[in-house]
């Protein structure tokens, strides 16, 4: 009876091994990829979804300090103002959106926050459209337009009415950028789980007033 229990269990544990080392080494399904039957970008990810996402980015922003070319131009009326007034400076700035998805290209919104560090700009907020490309299933190529508010109360000296010179400016705002997450490292893709990008951007404030540019990573969830 023993000898019979014995070649039983080594007879199961013969099956098991290989059905265990087969298990191992069979590859880990990839969530986004387009199943059989199902929309396909080009590069065989699915190509429909919806993608929050959330993140963090540095950079600079330098305004136009020339008489007549809007922000400036109220700020430069009093000499003393001018000589103290510098419309530059580093920023940290915060945005919120969202992608959707649509085969070979995305549209998508988001709003941002920004603090100035230095110089003259304090805060920055505003909201803007996206539209590109993607570049396979965890990269970005796009343009956006919007709309941005600048606040220069860091500039404390007083106008001749006795006011703080603290007022919002508000224009169009337009940018192109990219983002890189190769999804070949574990970071996936707009349409898969959460993960990680760099971003790289450029923008401007109104007419070609402003020249903004950033650098930061982006997560979705």
């Amino acid at each position: 009876m023993r000898k019979l229990s014995l070649a039983i269990a080594l007879a199961a544990a013969t099956v098991a091994v290989p059905a265990f080392a087969q298990d191992m080494s069979a590859p880990a399904p990839t969530d986004n990829s387009a199943q059989p039957g199902e929309a396909a970008a080009p590069d065989g990810s699915k190509a429909f979804g919806i993608e929050p996402y959330f993140g963090v980015m540095g950079g600079w922003e330098q305004f136009d300090n020339e008489r007549g070319h809007g922000i400036p131009q109220a700020l430069n009326a009093d000499n003393t103002l001018r000589n103290n007034y510098r419309p530059s400076g580093s920023l940290v700035q915060g945005v919120l959106g969202v992608n959707v998805p649509l085969g070979p290209v995305f549209v998508g919104a988001e709003g941002n926050v920004i603090k100035g560090i230095e110089g003259n700009i304090d805060w920055e907020y505003g909201a803007a459209g996206r539209f590109g490309f993607r570049a396979g299933d965890s990269g970005l190529i796009y343009g956006k337009v919007g709309y941005q508010w600048v606040n220069f109360d860091k500039f404390s000296a007083r106008s001749t009415n006795g006011g703080d010179t603290s007022r919002d400016y508000s224009a169009i705002t337009y940018g192109i950028g990219a983002e890189v997450g190769p999804q070949s490292i574990g970071l996936k893709g707009i349409t898969g789980n959460a993960g990680f990008r760099i971003r790289a951007e450029v923008n401007t404030f109104g007419d070609a007033q402003s020249f903004r540019p950033m650098l930061g990573i982006i997560t979705h969830f």
